[in-house]
């Protein structure tokens, strides 16, 4: 976790931000977001409502899905801010490349936890830390809006925290449910 007097300021973290290269029609893009993109085609239908949270200045994960019909709504702190979203209940939330942002961790998963229906599913991908990776060397942390990082014994905490039934882990995928 980095030392909260070390964070960017909010425009410094906002111009950073408008600085990533987020075009939903880029190929890359559209494959290192997939992982979720699947997820949510395997558990849930167009019936079901998802919120994109942090989507950003490109919800390419959002743009996927509803060109197939899927309903979501769009929610981030710098360029989608709704707070009347953040009061909703949604069968799965999305958090692709957001929760090492956190800057109050628990407050963020408490208020995740709270929007999701019965049985709804938190679908996050960042990269975890584990005792292999030399975190001196780690390019992840290197990034400045980055400020906390998961372990997987993190996670195991939240999930009893916030009384998620389950979850797992399949690399930079990380699938918390209800």
């Amino acid at each position: 976790m980095l030392d909260p007097l070390d964070y960017l300021s909010q425009e410094e973290e906002k111009e950073r931000y408008k600085n990533h290269n987020n075009d939903v029609n880029d190929p890359r893009y559209q494959k290192f977001v997939s992982p979720i993109v699947e997820k949510v085609r395997d558990h849930y239908d167009t019936n079901h409502l998802g919120l994109d949270y942090g989507a950003g200045t490109g919800p390419v994960i959002t743009s996927l899905l509803e060109k197939e019909g899927y309903a979501l709504r769009l929610y981030d702190p710098f360029f989608h801010l709704y707070p009347k979203k953040l009061s909703i209940k949604y069968d799965y939330i999305i958090c692709s490349e957001v929760i090492e942002h956190f800057h109050h961790p628990y407050e963020e998963f408490k208020s995740l936890a709270e929007m999701l229906k019965p049985k709804g599913s938190i679908f996050c991908l960042t990269s975890l830390y584990n005792e292999e990776i030399d975190f001196e060397t780690w390019y992840y942390k290197n990034d400045d809006t980055h400020v906390f990082f998961y372990h997987k014994k993190a996670l195991e905490w939240i999930r009893n925290k916030f009384d998620f039934s389950d979850f797992f882990i399949d690399g930079k995928l990380i699938k918390l449910t209800k």
